[in-house]
């Protein structure tokens, strides 16, 4: 089934997650479903918390091969290490409508987290995935990438997208 994606302002999409605790048909349900919504998007990434699931899950698959479906899931998910600097250049969101931005990141990560079996896995990242990375897991902490661009471009942003939902009303 296709989620709903939620989009700012949200307020859920501010909020951090919850552990997942147990994996039962439950959880392999928003698994399947968020790829489902992931391909459908379509995105390179997705974080529970976008379709209003207050759960720390995030799927991914920085090749978007809506036929191959090869995806990952990680729960529970954190960055470990990180080190040096990489600008993700036009970097988007599902959640964030209507812009794209460069972006400062680290150009490595290592994350811990839980497959979808409850098994412990660890990732050493560079390039597109440790961006992928960040990027979803800062959602799981109720971060979005419009906080990490300049002040002016959020403001600019935020009053355009306020605007856009006001004529949407209408």
């Amino acid at each position: 089934m296709v989620l709903e994606i939620l989009t700012y302002p949200n307020e859920l999409l501010r909020q951090p997650t919850k552990p997942v605790e147990t994996i039962d048909e439950g959880i392999e349900e928003i698994i399947e479903n968020m790829a489902e919504t992931m391909y459908q998007a379509p995105g390179v990434g997705l974080a529970a918390i976008q379709a209003g699931i207050d759960k720390s899950i995030i799927i991914y698959d920085p090749e978007a091969d809506a036929v191959k479906r090869d995806y990952n899931v990680l729960l529970n998910p954190k960055i470990i290490s990180s080190a040096g600097e990489t600008i993700s250049e036009n970097e988007g969101c599902l959640s964030v409508p209507d812009i794209r931005s460069d972006v400062k990141r680290a150009e490595t990560v290592v994350v811990e987290g839980l497959d979808r079996k409850g098994e412990p896995v660890r990732i050493d990242a560079d390039g597109l995935l440790s961006v992928i990375l960040q990027h979803e897991i800062d959602h799981l902490n109720g971060i979005l990438f419009i906080d990490r661009i300049s002040a002016l471009k959020r403001e600019l942003y935020k009053k355009k997208r306020k605007k856009a939902l006001k004529r949407s009303e209408q």
